[in-house]
């Protein structure tokens, strides 16, 4: 599969119909650049399903759904902490079941407690992170794969961390995830072929208004960090025709 540079920034607005019709499951789905995203998606016309741990929070999401007069969202509450091999195939299965394809994937969850120097990295701590941010994805991506295929135009992007593009102290198990996170993205991003192509890209949205923001740095004032709602219009592009044949690439 052929692995475009990245183009310049996306636009700003997007047709109504940008994502009409299009499946799309996202995680983190019930807080920060999550949620944004699902209601942006689902107000250019496509169908989310929302995963995340907290069932109230994927209920809230929903329901902004629908005030902004987007298509009601699919829930599946799980807790990729301690998701098995097995749960994250039932999800796939699920998505088979309900809708026959998948057009696009996000992975917006994250485990983040504090920054910390490797060896203070407790051992529960350390495969959390992995968990969450590592293996979950892989897991959930290795699932969706023939769903993926099956859409002609499936799009999967993992949410990055700066930590993970450059070497930096005190990003413990996060940054080693986040780090594994690129090498897994473009790996899988080389190995599609042109009869079946699935693109593959990582997305780093920058500081951002969220609850993983505030553990690492406590002493901030959130209100003048920017709303995740500015990190969405890349991802509204990435997941729709208009990046077609971009693919492997670090945004």
């Amino acid at each position: 599969m052929a692995h475009s540079a990245p183009t310049d920034a996306p636009p700003l607005s997007f047709a109504s119909d940008h994502l009409d019709g299009r499946v799309i499951l996202i995680t983190g789905a019930g807080d920060g650049l999550g949620r944004a995203l699902a209601i942006a998606a689902a107000g250019l016309g496509a169908q989310v399903v929302l995963l995340g741990r907290t069932t109230a929070k994927l209920e809230a999401t929903d329901d902004a759904i629908r005030a902004a007069g987007g298509a009601p969202a699919a829930l599946y509450p799980v807790n990729l902490t301690g998701a098995t091999w097995g749960d994250l195939a039932e999800v796939a299965m699920t998505l088979e079941t309900e809708f026959g394809r998948l057009d696009g994937l996000v992975h917006a969850a994250a485990h983040f407690k504090t920054f910390t120097r490797m060896e203070d990295v407790e051992p529960k701590d350390w495969l959390e992170s992995l968990q969450v941010n590592l293996t979950a994805p892989f897991a959930l991506t290795r699932h969706c794969l023939p769903l993926l295929r099956h859409s002609g135009d499936g799009s999967v992007v993992f949410v990055a961390d700066q930590g993970g593009r450059r070497h930096k102290p005190f990003q413990g198990a996060y940054g080693v995830a986040k780090a594994a996170l690129e090498t897994l993205s473009a790996q899988w991003a080389h190995e599609q072929t042109a009869d079946a192509p699935v693109r593959f890209n990582t997305y780093y949205p920058g500081p951002m208004r969220s609850g993983v923001r505030l553990k690492g740095y406590p002493g901030e004032v959130l209100d003048q960090v920017p709303a995740p709602d500015t990190a969405v219009p890349r991802l509204l592009w990435l997941l729709g025709p208009d990046s077609r044949g971009i693919s492997g690439q670090q945004f």
